[in-house]
């Protein structure tokens, strides 16, 4: 589970258990209300209301199934009450219930799907306006207010696609640059390698193997490069492509150290000859978890960004200190750095994990595979 996921679920977990305790307030004042009046007997409510408050809470598995059962649940109520029997649904609890399977719905499901849920619910408030003869009613405004907040949330979440989705687009554009430059470079290699092999066709065979070897390499490596651009596009507008190695990695720690930030950096001890689109994907990796810190972890004292290598991979692990409240502020809408990184490793084979350390602080740590070539 990525860390946007793990993020929404523990707010969805946090959003039920508001729900159910305002539910269990709102069904309690009911049953004291209806037992001070001393009439209608307060069960009928009570119960009908706590059996729509609970399908609320499992709405997550399927908003329409839940919207369909909370609105049948009402419209029995309804019935009832139009045959005699004692019951003035939807009252408050359900109606307050309502309203929540009224914005779930029209919030995530199709167009067609919500307007008729939505339609479907505002005919059963007006029929329980007009069986309870109450034009104070309920019913009605709530379920109009849960189908406004939906709309409303189904705008911020489209607003929200749009804005992950140019940030995916725009550091594809970015990748595909760099291995734009990085094939281009092979490319070359291969085309001065191959004059040279003419050159010693002529004048000296027997040293033509070792450039048929420097040929086999360079094409072998343009190959892998172009492995990475394939469902990329480029945007011959931009820059050049950032290749930054670790003196650069030294440079941009020293600068984030001004901030008052101590950085324990960490990097292999023997300089690493990796491809340009690696080198640079460590970097930009790197930039933005500092950046984050800067941002997100006002409360960090110190942070540690290690750098390391094996036979097959680079892995690149940033964390901090930063006590458990000053990570509230990096709510799922505000992670379009980690949906940047994230993009970059995998379109590179690698992965990407980010969250919360046990205790304090927080981690973001990538692999990313070597290309065969360069393992050693």
């Amino acid at each position: 589970m990525s860390l946007m996921e793990r993020l929404a679920a523990l707010a969805a977990r946090r959003m039920n258990v508001l729900l159910g305790l305002a539910f269990a307030s709102v069904l309690a004042t009911t049953a004291c209300w209806r037992s001070a009046q001393g009439g209608r007997s307060w069960w009928p409510d009570c119960g009908i209301g706590a059996v729509v408050c609970v399908v609320v809470l499992f709405r997550e598995r399927d908003r329409l199934v839940a919207a369909a059962v909370g609105l049948s649940v009402a419209a029995g109520a309804v019935l009832a009450a139009g045959m005699g029997y004692p019951t003035g649904q939807p009252g408050a609890a359900a109606s307050l219930a309502l309203s929540v399977l009224a914005g779930s719905a029209v919030r995530v499901l199709p167009f067609g799907r919500a307007a008729a849920v939505g339609a479907a619910g505002l005919v059963v408030t007006a029929l329980g306006r007009v069986v309870t003869a109450d034009p104070f009613h309920p019913g009605v405004q709530a379920w109009s207010a849960g189908i406004g907040v939906g709309l409303v949330l189904r705008l911020l979440d489209h607003r929200h696609r749009a804005a992950v989705e140019a940030v995916r687009r725009d550091e594809r554009l970015a990748l595909a640059r760099e291995l734009h430059d990085v094939v281009a470079h092979h490319v070359s290699g291969i085309v001065m390698h191959t004059h040279a092999a003419q050159i010693m066709l002529r004048k000296q065979p027997d040293l033509l193997g070792p450039a048929l070897a420097d040929i086999e390499r360079s094409g072998g490596d343009a190959m892998d490069a172009m492995r990475r651009v394939v469902a990329l596009l480029r945007d011959t507008d931009d820059g050049a492509a950032v290749t930054a190695g670790p003196e650069q990695l030294i440079d941009l720690v020293r600068r984030f150290e001004e901030h008052g930030t101590a950085v324990d950096l960490r990097l292999p001890v023997r300089a690493p000859e990796w491809p340009p689109v690696v080198t640079a994907t460590v970097y930009r990796i790197v930039q933005e978890s500092l950046t984050n810190i800067a941002r997100h972890a006002r409360g960090a004292r110190a942070a540690a960004v290690t750098v390391s290598q094996d036979s097959a991979n680079i892995t690149v692990e940033v964390d901090n200190d930063a006590p458990p409240y000053s990570l509230i502020r990096a709510s799922p809408r505000g992670g379009y750095g980690l949906i940047g990184m994230r993009e970059r490793t995998e379109a590179l084979g690698g992965a990407l994990d980010a969250g919360p350390k046990p205790g304090t602080g927080w981690s973001v740590r990538a692999t990313l595979p070597l290309p065969a070539g360069d393992r050693r």
